[in-house]
């Protein structure tokens, strides 16, 4: 029997409270058919200027919460100009100052180069594995379209004339961060 059907069955917790990003994580699953189930884990974030620590962290402690096998993710938009803000204070940074003050801040500045990362942690009893995206693209000079979340509306990958806001999960999927995370981890799941 392949190793694929083998897993055909294979749940896994996820740890967060972000719907979108669920959806854009089992978008990306669907593929190794591993379905995805809301851990009920508390996710605490620690301040830790690196992504992956941070990730980590709240993997490790959602596991000893629930003792199931799980996944949690991070990511970080870092902006060129602004010496890499708002970095692993992205989450903070939106619900602080928004889109709106990312642009102010950017008001002016030609090099508009950006980078998205995810830290994509998995946990079960034998210990825990990272899985990173990246990519690479620029802020806007205005938000534009209404689907996705957090700064998707300004952030336009490299090789697209969209920003993530523009697409459809299907279509962010092939560009995004996460959905290269997700990836990375579905491939090593199924085959190790």
């Amino acid at each position: 029997m392949a190793k694929e059907e083998q897993f055909g069955n294979l749940e896994i917790c996820i740890v967060s409270e972000n719907k979108d990003k669920i959806n854009e994580i089992q978008e990306v699953l669907n593929h190794f058919k591993i379905k995805l189930i809301n851990c009920n884990a508390k996710k605490i974030e620690i301040q830790n200027d690196e992504i992956n620590q941070i990730a980590l962290y709240a993997a490790l402690n959602a596991y000893n919460e629930v003792r199931k096998p799980l996944i949690v993710d991070d990511s970080a938009l870092y902006i060129k100009s602004l010496l890499n803000f708002p970095g692993p204070y992205t989450s903070y940074v939106y619900k602080t100052i928004g889109i709106k003050g990312i642009l102010k801040l950017m008001e002016g500045i030609k090099d508009r180069s950006a980078t998205f990362k995810t830290s994509l942690v998995y946990v079960d009893e034998k210990g825990y594995k990272i899985f990173e995206g990246i990519v690479k693209g620029i802020i806007t000079e205005e938000p534009r379209g209404n689907m996705g979340f957090g700064f998707d509306p300004i952030f336009k990958p490299d090789n697209a004339n969209k920003t993530f806001a523009e697409m459809s999960i299907k279509e962010k999927n092939t560009y995004s961060h996460r959905a290269k995370a997700a990836l990375n981890f579905g491939n090593w799941i199924i085959n190790s």
